[in-house]
């Protein structure tokens, strides 16, 4: 009986260490994959991300998701602050992968030997913060981006910024100050007119959206709770440029104009703000050189964004440091680095120009090998061309396929264009122009959003990630060679 059981127990300890030992093995095999941020685009990506096959390591200081497409509603009360913000390990604790969270900041990036080095952020008893490094085979860079002050004079200590929980908390705060403050007996008109006037610099989204929230706050709210001063109120959105809202659609900047019109905000457009004091805010005029400058109570600057200092540093480091953001391929990888990705605000993707691979798409459109293309042969590869060239796909709403073989010299009509070939100058020439539709994504949480998931679903369908330096990423086992680019 004690020979049985000494056999038992030594096949079980032998079974557990086996066990272990497998478990080791397979956790060494796994790719470790460190995410920078918590933002829109690094919470997309980890929400969509099922692969088992990696590691993931969550970096940043701020230990919460933020829906920032609510930070304006914020601003004025109507929506609460803990409403629109999720604590990551809330999101990691329903991951079924190895996820882990680091509340720390990323102070550099080593591409080198494939390390970040990071500073705890939480409060400690000792005077140095904690430092320690990371290392990864695949880094994904989301932090986001800090607010563009083109260096103009006093706006770092007297406008208000619109990125953070913390700066919608403090405009709510402001904001009901100067109501509290402008309901005063012993003011005069001016000085409740000076106290009301609400100026928004920047004609982008999160300066319209403040704009068209505090003119409902006034609307709604200010006539109940301070029916004395309501009369006094004044908003007023300066734009440099000739439209706000320029990044969008003309139909949607067209809409939000006139109904800033309609609603009594009052939009400057071409006007150029060069410095902002105390008291006042000074504006130069398109194309004028005279100065002028109007009182305000609060001044939000919302004119757009710039790199952060360890996005600053890592693109000097790979020859970027003339860029305003990280450039990146289709893939979304950083140009120049091949195991590194950027994606959301601090990155910008460079497009493939059509005109640059112009050859190639016409050698695999002339199916027949006759060194000429038909328009049947065109149409037969065009949504191939346009999942590959998103400007395309732009193009051809203005230019459709059947009339880039329309011929001058040919009698019109559809047996006659059906019937013409184009040689490869012909077909250079006729899309001369396709290149030019291709414009830069604007830095919206939507866009955020796709690259996230779009990434995601990248590693998801990985069996073993191999970097190809010359082209895409390159999946082994699928039988594909490319991934549907962003």
């Amino acid at each position: 009986s004690g020979s049985l059981i000494a056999y038992s127990e030594a096949n079980t300890n032998n079974g557990n260490r086996g066990r272990v030992a497998h478990a080791d093995a397979v956790a060494s095999k796994k790719k470790k994959v460190v995410v920078l941020g918590t933002g829109w685009a690094a919470m997309t990506f980890l929400k969509n991300l099922n692969n088992s096959i990696y590691e993931v390591e969550v970096v940043s200081p701020r230990n919460f998701f933020l829906f920032t497409p609510l930070l304006p509603s914020v601003t004025c009360g109507k929506v609460e602050a803990r409403s629109i913000v999720e604590p990551i390990r809330n999101i990691i604790r329903k991951k079924n992968i190895d996820v882990s969270y680091r509340e720390a900041e990323c102070t550099k990036i080593d591409p080198a030997n494939n390390k970040i080095y990071c500073r705890a952020t939480a409060n400690t008893n000792s005077k140095r913060r904690e430092e320690f490094a990371i290392d990864y085979d695949y880094l994904i860079i989301a932090v986001g981006a800090q607010v563009n002050t083109f260096n103009t004079p006093g706006v770092e200590g007297n406008c208000h910024f619109l990125k953070e929980i913390d700066d919608a908390q403090k405009i709510r705060r402001n904001v009901i100050d100067a109501f509290e403050k402008a309901s005063l007996p012993n003011l005069t008109e001016e000085e409740r007119k000076k106290i009301l006037h609400f100026v928004v610099v920047g004609g982008g989204p999160t300066g319209v959206e403040f704009a068209a929230e505090l003119h409902d706050f006034v609307s709604e709210d200010v006539v109940k709770l301070y029916p004395m001063v309501q009369n006094f109120v004044k908003i007023t959105v300066l734009e440099a440029t000739d439209h706000i809202l320029n990044m969008f659609d003309k139909r949607i900047t067209k809409f939000a104009e006139h109904k800033f019109g309609r609603d009594n905000i009052e939009v400057k457009l071409g006007s150029m703000v060069t410095k902002v004091t105390e008291n006042e805010i000074c504006t130069k005029a398109k194309g004028s050189d005279k100065t002028t400058s109007m009182p305000y109570g609060m001044v939000l600057w919302s004119t757009g964004i710039g790199p952060r200092p360890i996005v600053k540093d890592f693109m000097k480091q790979i020859g970027q440091g003339n860029r305003r953001a990280l450039a990146t391929d289709e893939w979304l990888r950083v140009e120049g680095v091949g195991n590194v990705y950027a994606l959301g605000d601090c990155a910008t993707i460079n497009q493939r120009k059509v005109m640059e691979d112009i050859t190639e798409i016409f050698k695999k459109a002339d199916a027949d090998n006759s060194g000429t293309l038909t328009l049947k042969e065109f149409q037969d590869i065009s949504n191939d061309i346009c999942e590959r060239y998103p400007q395309m796909q732009l193009y051809l709403k203005s230019k459709p396929v059947r009339n880039i073989f329309d011929r001058p010299s040919q009698v019109k009509g559809k047996a006659s264009k059906e019937s013409i070939e184009l040689s490869i100058e012909e077909f250079k020439s006729a899309l001369s122009e396709v290149d030019t539709q291709l414009k830069n994504l604007p830095a919206t949480a939507q866009v955020a959003n796709q690259q996230g998931a779009y990434l995601a679903k990248c590693f998801n369908r990985m069996e073993e990630c191999e970097i190809n330096p010359e082209g895409p990423t390159r999946i082994r086992g699928t039988g594909r060679h490319r991934f549907r680019p962003f």
